[in-house]
């Protein structure tokens, strides 16, 4: 039982360490189009993307604001899927043909990993002191004990 508490106490610990690094990726690439919405919103606009200023808009909150999220863990299934599909618009808009080695191979890693975060994000998170999260812990915690 010691064994299994020390294994899921690391397991948590990993899962932030990895919930802030692709957070802090996330937020950083997110900012500069928050500071620079009309660049973005060109940009965006050469690509084709529709309504340029809004995708600017929601693209900068999106990156910015779900990062922060998964930072502290609130929201993970919302935030990772919000992420997810980001990174999958940004392959469908800005690197569809590209090869995946020197082309998106950034996006489908940190879509993978915002999703993977996003439903197993630790229990180090905000969600796990909230009503939502404090209940799938508890159901963890008592499959744990009924299996030893």
């Amino acid at each position: 039982m010691t064994e299994q508490i020390a294994r899921t106490r690391i397991s948590d610990l990993t899962a932030l360490i990895a919930r802030v690094v692709v957070g802090v990726v996330f937020i950083a690439h997110g900012l500069p189009k928050a500071t620079d919405l009309e660049g973005t919103a060109g940009g965006f606009e050469a690509m084709g993307i529709p309504f340029p200023q809004f995708a600017a808009l929601l693209g900068a909150g999106i990156e910015v604001g779900a990062g922060a999220a998964l930072i502290v863990g609130f929201a993970l299934p919302i935030a990772g899927v919000l992420l997810a599909l980001m990174m999958g618009n940004a392959y469908f808009f800005a690197h569809v043909g590209d090869p995946l080695v020197g082309g998106f191979e950034l996006l489908l890693v940190l879509a993978a990993a915002a999703l993977a975060l996003g439903f197993s994000g630790g229990r180090f998170a905000v969600d796990s002191v909230l009503p939502w999260g404090r209940r799938r812990v508890r159901s963890e915690g008592k499959t744990a004990v009924h299996a030893a």
